[in-house]
This record gives C-alpha cells, sequence and structure tokens, in this order.
C-alpha cells in the first residue's frame, strides 16, 4: 500500500509539473522504442537517439542528445544495463527532473520482461559488452514486445490522462494486430526449427530462441569484442563439422569478417545482414520490422 500510495504521489508530482497543453515530447534511446510509444501515442513528438546503423551499447552523449532529453516530457530506455555507458551522463548534463531513474517519467522497458542469460561471474573492463541482468536486446521477441507495450500504454496513461483513452484504444489495436502477425511469421518460419547459424554478438538471440534457430558459433570471440583472425579460423573449423544454414549480423556490424567466412566457407548466398532495430525502411514500424526479418531469414530453409 505504501509503495502504491508512494508511486500514486511521484505521478501527481510529475503531471504539476507538466504542460498539457503542448505537444507531448518523449525521447526514445532506441529506435524499437520510438516505434513503439508512436503506435501507441501518433501526435506525440518522439525522438530516437540511435539509429539501426549504430550500435546501442556505444552511443556518445552529445549535445543534441543532451537538448533532446533536457526537454522531454517522457523517456523511454531499454534498460538492463544497455545505455549504462552513455544515458546517466545524458540525464545528468540534461537536468531534467522528468527523467531521471526512479521517477514516472523514466521508463525502462526491461524492468517488464524476464530477461535470458545473464552473465554469471565479476565483470572487468576485459569481459565485454556483458550484462549481470540478463541480455536486454529482448525486442527481438514479439510476446515480450507485448509485454512491455501493455505496461508502457499503462504508464502513459497515468502521466498524460487525457490521451489515455486513445492510448488504450491504440494498444489494443496494436496487440490484436502483433497476436495475427505473430501466428502468420511462426507458420513462415516453421522450416527454420533446428538449423544451425553463425552469428556475431547476442543481438538477435530472443529471436533464435523464438523460431527455434541454433547458434553454434559467435564471430566475436568475447561480447561486443570485434572478430580476430586467429578466432574466425577457430569458427570456420568448427562451422566444416556443424555445416551452418547461414551467417547472420546486424546491420551495424562490419560485414567483412562475415564475409570472408562466407567466402571461405561456400555459405555467399547465406550471409544475412539483418536491421537489429526499426528503420526508416519499414517506416518506423516494429511489426514491419518483424515482417522483413521473417521473410529474409527464410532464404535460409532453401
Amino acid at each position: 500500500m505504501l509503495i502504491k500510495a508512494l508511486s500514486g504521489a511521484l505521478i501527481a508530482l510529475w503531471l504539476l509539473g507538466s504542460t498539457q497543453a503542448k505537444a507531448i515530447t518523449v525521447f526514445a534511446c532506441e529506435p524499437e522504442w520510438a516505434a513503439l510509444t508512436k503506435a501507441l501515442m501518433p501526435e506525440a513528438i518522439v525522438r530516437s537517439a540511435t539509429t539501426h546503423l549504430q550500435d546501442p551499447h556505444h552511443i556518445e552523449a552529445r549535445p543534441s542528445l543532451i537538448a533532446q532529453l533536457r526537454g522531454a516530457d517522457f523517456a523511454i530506455c531499454t534498460g538492463a544495463e544497455l545505455e549504462a555507458g552513455w544515458l546517466p551522463m545524458l540525464q545528468e548534463r540534461a537536468g531534467n527532473p522528468k527523467v531521471q531513474n526512479g521517477q514516472p517519467g523514466m521508463f525502462f522497458a526491461a524492468e517488464h520482461v524476464t530477461l535470458i542469460d545473464p552473465f554469471k561471474g565479476a565483470i572487468t573492463p576485459f569481459s565485454g559488452d556483458v550484462h549481470a541482468q540478463g541480455n536486454p536486446h529482448f525486442h527481438t521477441d514479439p510476446q515480450r514486445v507485448k509485454l512491455v507495450a501493455k505496461a508502457l500504454a499503462l504508464r502513459l496513461g497515468q502521466l498524460f490522462p487525457s490521451n489515455k483513452a486513445q492510448v488504450d484504444q491504440n494498444l489494443a489495436t496494436f496487440d490484436a494486430e502483433l497476436s495475427r502477425k505473430i501466428v502468420m511469421w511462426e507458420k513462415q518460419a516453421a522450416a527454420l526449427k533446428g538449423r544451425p547459424v553463425i552469428t556475431q554478438h547476442a543481438s538477435f538471440a530472443y529471436l533464435w530462441a523464438w523460431l527455434g534457430l541454433k547458434p553454434i558459433a559467435d564471430l566475436e570471440p568475447r561480447p561486443g569484442v570485434p572478430p580476430t583472425a586467429s578466432h574466425l579460423e577457430k569458427v570456420m573449423a568448427l562451422s566444416k563439422t556443424q555445416q551452418p544454414a547461414g551467417i547472420i549480423i546486424a546491420q551495424h556490424h562490419d560485414p567483412k569478417p562475415g564475409r570472408w567466412l562466407a567466402n571461405n566457407l561456400g555459405l555467399e548466398g547465406k550471409l544475412l545482414i539483418l536491421p537489429a532495430t526499426v528503420s526508416d525502411e519499414q517506416a518506423g514500424s516494429i511489426i514491419r520490422w518483424f515482417d522483413q526479418l521473417i521473410a529474409q531469414l527464410g532464404g535460409l530453409a532453401k
């Protein structure tokens, strides 16, 4: 009861400092959350700090991002330490009380889903991009996206009560369409189940778990560490016995190591370079992004 009372008090204080007459401005750390916010509140001004061509682990706290966060009414980020290298600096320099940790205007999507593969053991500067709380790239699982959407709609409705009815309606539409699409995508990707693949980083780990793909090797010797010649030789030796269906990397990765390996394994036509998040190509739509992922992955079943 005390927690609920404190939460209600925080939201009430937040509302006092919010100007409902102006357009709601939202700062999103990643494009997937910008797209989700737009799906629920299309009239909001939503800006993403990153693009599909950037690694969200490593972003510079540029003055333009500081200015955007300073003027935001609400912020949505992944959490789970994904933005640990730059978001705290942005928050400090922006000085916006609405979007500080613990405030209702700061929404971390990871707090509303279960994460896989938490890193066990001591994390050192040599550990690479690892996360004690678990893999933060859960947006590649549409079921987890549904959970985040519901939690986000609830928060937006609390903070912006005049928009609540529309947000709830948009959530219902989004949830129904995503549910319908999940059934379709699972049918389209059924032939991929159990197929071995070589990947780079754990950017799509939740996608592989959902579709049943089997990662057998990673181009990175450690998470976030670029591929080395010696490591690629080891991956190639392993791959000759495992017979991978393809090599999959994200668009923000350097394609040269993957191409080299594909050429040496006779997989020239099986190197997939996928967008790890929503891009302009999908017109800012999470559902269209999943459409593209499933379509591209379908080539591995041929």
